[in-house]
């Protein structure tokens, strides 16, 4: 087993938890347990995030009249989340391995002082010997304040925590060279940074997840890039984590290869925060030219041609380049009424720091 790799984020899809009809794979869902309890002990630390609430819920209840789909979502989550960890619970407590839950919206990451109390709180927990088991509140993550699913809640649980690896188990083997179903594709075994391979990408999605192969490929890279390997593998085939350690080379599975420059802590959360964007920056051509060449410069306001809506100090805003492309985000140091007051002008201070600035 591969020692330098002491704590992986494993994602858990609805697709790999739920059988036909939509109810809990209780059978798949004590495999993966089995599993996760043997990387336990070869003391591999584990951050667990899991869907399976909504299949969980549906099995338990009929409701009394039509839902529309929040409804609907709001009431299978909350009876189901309870009955999934508690689940959860049994099954890794026959292994005499703690767990504990962590629910999380969208919201809770849009703040520095949330994004630290929720790494704490998992920090504290490992460090204890037990397993954090993450999902999406869905009781009261609707509409807007959404994950996309739980591939971004993953990617953002993985670069917080500082994961060795991040392992999305899908229903599929991996990300296909085209069509999964022609009989001349196959999976793409290794990805590195930088190459290209959107023409491989189905944006269809399947089963019982919100998400698909798109989001899943987009989370993956940006991961990668911020120097955390990740792995996109099926779910449904017997051993799968194990061999993932054992065999990695041998295993059928795509791998993303990191990027080898280290990333700050600041930068891995402001990477992940493009959601949270309150407005617009535009730079003009020159600046474009440099950020887009890798050197270490701060946006300063006479790089800047207009800014769209609103801001405070320390919001989170997009970068848009002259061609009027999103190329980042970052936080910014002053109002937006001060930025406006400045623009074009020589000598005024960082609107946005490079500590503080994620290019993609």
């Amino acid at each position: 087993m591969r020692q330098p790799i002491t704590r992986i984020a494993i994602k858990v899809g609805s697709n790999v938890l739920t059988r036909q009809d939509g109810t809990l794979d209780v059978t798949r869902m004590s495999s993966l347990v089995d599993q996760i309890a043997e990387l336990y002990r070869a003391g591999v630390e584990v951050i667990l995030i899991s869907s399976g609430a909504v299949a969980s819920g549906r099995s338990e209840i009929c409701p009394q009249k039509k839902l529309d789909s929040v409804d609907q979502r709001q009431l299978f989550s909350a009876v189901g989340q309870a009955k999934l960890i508690n689940r959860y619970y049994e099954l890794f407590r026959e292994h005499r391995i703690s767990v504990g839950q962590v629910l999380t919206t969208k919201e809770s990451f849009s703040t520095r002082r949330h994004y630290l109390n929720q790494k704490n709180c998992m920090t504290v927990m490992l460090t204890n010997g037990i397993i954090p088991i993450v999902n999406e509140n869905d009781t009261v993550s609707v509409s807007e304040l959404m994950f996309t699913d739980n591939d971004e809640l993953s990617g953002l649980i993985a670069s917080m925590m500082d994961v060795g690896e991040l392992i999305i188990l899908s229903n599929i083997d991996g990300i296909y060279n085209g069509d999964p179903s022609a009989s001349n594709t196959s999976v793409i075994r290794q990805i590195k940074q930088g190459e290209d391979f959107s023409d491989c990408i189905q944006t269809s999605k399947s089963g019982f997840g919100r998400g698909g192969m798109l989001t899943k490929t987009n989370i993956a890279r940006k991961v990668a890039d911020e120097g955390i390997p990740v792995v996109i593998a099926n779910g449904k085939r017997d051993n799968i984590l194990i061999d993932l350690f054992q065999n990695p080379g041998e295993t059928l599975c795509t791998r993303f290869l990191p990027s080898k420059g280290p990333v700050s802590s600041v930068k891995k959360w402001i990477a992940h925060s493009e959601g949270f964007a309150k407005g617009e920056i535009h730079i003009n051509e020159c600046a474009t030219q440099v950020l887009n060449s890798g050197k270490a410069i701060s946006i300063l306001p006479i790089g800047i041609t207009r800014i769209e809506g609103e801001f405070e100090k320390d919001d989170i805003v997009r970068i848009i380049d002259f061609k009027g492309n999103p190329i980042g985000v970052g936080k910014v140091s002053t109002h937006s009424r001060q930025v406006r007051e400045n623009l074009g002008k020589h000598g005024g201070k960082a609107v946005v720091h490079y500590d503080y600035l994620y290019i993609e």
